[in-house]
This record gives C-alpha cells, sequence and structure tokens, in this order.
C-alpha cells in the first residue's frame, strides 16, 4: 500500500518547541554526469499544496504543476554540489553540502530540519532528524524531493542542448544504456563525475574530449 505523506513529524517538532521547520531532500546522487541538486521547504501554515508525495512517484506533469505551487506557496532554497566538489569530496558528502547549502538560503533562518535518509549532514545550520523515505512521510521533506528533480531535470534538459548524444534531457545524466554507449563513443565531457567508474575507466583509457 502506498503511503501518503503527512504533517506528523513536522508537528512532532513543534511539540518539543521547533517554530521554523524545514524539509529537505536531495537529488542526483546515482548519475553520472550533472551536479547533485538538493532543496530545502518550509511549509506555511494554511499553504499547503494538495498531492505532495514522492517526487519518483509522480508523473512528470504532476510534478510540474507541484513546483509552481510549491514555489508560489512557501519558502523555498535550492542548491547545489558541483561535480568538482563530488570528484573531490565524494557523493554523500556532496548531497549533505548541498542539503546544508539549501538550509543556509532560506529566507527564514530554520530552527529544525527533516532530513531525508538516514544520515544528517555536517555542519548543519539547525538541529534536525533523518527520515529514511522521508520524501514519502513527511509533506516538508515530500515538497522538498519535487523541487530538487524538478530543478536537476530541467538543468540536466539545458546540459543536453549545449552535448547532444548523452540523452540527459531522457536520463538527467543516470547511467543508462544510451548514456553509457555515447560516452564510449562521445567522450567524456567536463560535466561527467571523473570519480565515477564508467567515467575513470574511459579516461583512464584516454578516451576524452575537451571542453
Amino acid at each position: 500500500m502506498k503511503s501518503t505523506p503527512d504533517d506528523r513529524y513536522e508537528t512532532e517538532a513543534q511539540a518539543r518547541g521547533a517554530t521554523c521547520i524545514a524539509g529537505v531532500d536531495e537529488v542526483g546522487r546515482g548519475p553520472l554526469a550533472g551536479p547533485v541538486t538538493a532543496a530545502a521547504v518550509r511549509l506555511l501554515p494554511g499553504k499547503v499544496p494538495v498531492g505532495l508525495g514522492d517526487s519518483k512517484a509522480l508523473t512528470a506533469k504532476r510534478r510540474d504543476a507541484l513546483f509552481d505551487l510549491i514555489m508560489d506557496m512557501a519558502e523555498v532554497s535550492i542548491a547545489h554540489a558541483s561535480v568538482e566538489e563530488i570528484d573531490e569530496i565524494n557523493i554523500l558528502r556532496a548531497s549533505h553540502l548541498a542539503m546544508v547549502r539549501a538550509l543556509q538560503g532560506l529566507p527564514t533562518p530554520p530552527d529544525f530540519a527533516l532530513i531525508d535518509g538516514n544520515l544528517l549532514p555536517r555542519d548543519m545550520p539547525c538541529a534536525g532528524q533523518a527520515i529514511i523515505k522521508g520524501d514519502a512521510l513527511s509533506l516538508s521533506i515530500s515538497a522538498a524531493s519535487i523541487v530538487a528533480k524538478v530543478t536537476r531535470d530541467r538543468m540536466m534538459v539545458g546540459l543536453a542542448q549545449q552535448y547532444p548524444g548523452y540523452g540527459w534531457d531522457r536520463n538527467a545524466g543516470y547511467p543508462t544504456k544510451e548514456h553509457q554507449s555515447a560516452l564510449l563513443n562521445l567522450g567524456v565531457t567536463p560535466h561527467h563525475r571523473r570519480s565515477f567508474k564508467p567515467v575513470h575507466n574511459i579516461l583512464y583509457q584516454e578516451k576524452y574530449i575537451t571542453p
């Protein structure tokens, strides 16, 4: 049975004294190309969009519609960690870095954050709680997951225009057969993560293109 996110975690945080609660999620850990993107969302009382859910379980059309509602009704901050940062500090730490940046960018500094996953990032600007599969359980995290996914997908569509052939407008940089075949035939772009094995192996074989 598919779960529907609710506000129980937000309510529990309020009961413990939190007054400004943000949900945080990231997208883009698995791709071979592109940044990792995080969003922090503070839903406001009486302004919660109807139909929030795990972004991966929604259609693209529904995500786009909810994205517009969230951006209009909530406090939102979007942040990234670059390909260079991913290669330098590893994808987990880069994901957490993007999450912290998103929290720091909110117009109202939060005093509590609900984080999707099983680990709290280092250097959080506030107290927090990690929630496994939080995007399917917490309304705030669900909203953040939608904002992060739509934002990153649109970025990858833009990059696909600059680097045709890799199918980023369809695969968002994930290692599909099309993408991996293009890597072999077209080479490595500046937007590929050099620390990821399929990319690293091609570079090791000195099959690459320069920007």
